[in-house]
């Protein structure tokens, strides 16, 4: 007995070493990630995005997103979204209407992947993972794991160039068995976006509904 918890205790301060080193380059990534980032200016990225429910695949779309800091301007084939940093105003295509919230930070995340690059600053336990080829670019993986069991986000797996430190893969994955894999095909950074890029105009959609939910 003596000597099984001896060799426990060995375990224990050989991994625990390896595990520390792995999380503070993890950390390093995320750090440099989300410095890249702030440091892009106005930012434009095209992404395509397949979502999975208990490993089906449920649907695909691609878009495109600009983003100044906390703003964003988001545009799919079926909605059309605007956040000022405060407003957001999302335009259906179907129902040719337009929602006008306050999102909540969790709202925020399931529209616009970029705010996911924060999330490892509170809830979240990372590590770095494999190193790997990523459509012919060098990567870092990086895994991030939610530690409050009650929240729906459970997983995000993110995969940054070595070089730049711009992501071209987030994968989410929820707790209840589905998850969204977010591909980023281009990416294009130090643009000049006005202000007004990030706030819904009337005068674009004269036939539109305007449903204040706020």
């Amino acid at each position: 007995m003596k000597k099984y918890i001896f060799n426990i205790l060995i375990a224990l301060l050989t991994t625990l070493p390896v595990l520390a080193q792995k999380q503070a380059q993890a950390k390093l990534v995320l750090d440099k990630t989300a410095a890249a980032f702030e440091k892009a200016g106005g930012v434009k990225a095209d992404f395509s995005v397949q979502a999975f429910n208990k490993g089906h695949s449920v649907g695909t779309a691609t878009g495109t997103i600009e983003l100044k800091g906390e703003k964003f301007f988001l545009k799919t084939a079926e909605t059309v979204s605007w956040f000022d940093g405060k407003t957001q105003w999302s335009y259906l295509t179907q129902n040719d209407e337009v929602n006008i919230s306050t999102p909540t930070e969790a709202e925020l995340q399931g529209l616009n992947p970029y705010a996911l690059l924060y999330l490892y600053k509170k809830g979240f336990d990372y590590e770095l993972g494999k190193v790997a080829d990523f459509h012919g670019k060098q990567v870092y993986e990086v895994i991030l794991t939610a530690t409050d069991k009650k929240q729906d986000l459970s997983r995000i797996v993110l995969y940054v160039v070595k070089s730049t430190y711009q992501p071209v893969y987030i994968k989410v994955e929820q707790r209840d068995g589905s998850r969204s894999e977010i591909t980023i095909t281009r990416y294009q950074t130090g643009l000049k976006l006005s202000d007004s890029v990030f706030v819904f105009n009337k005068q674009q959609y004269p036939t539109a509904e305007i449903i204040d939910l706020r």
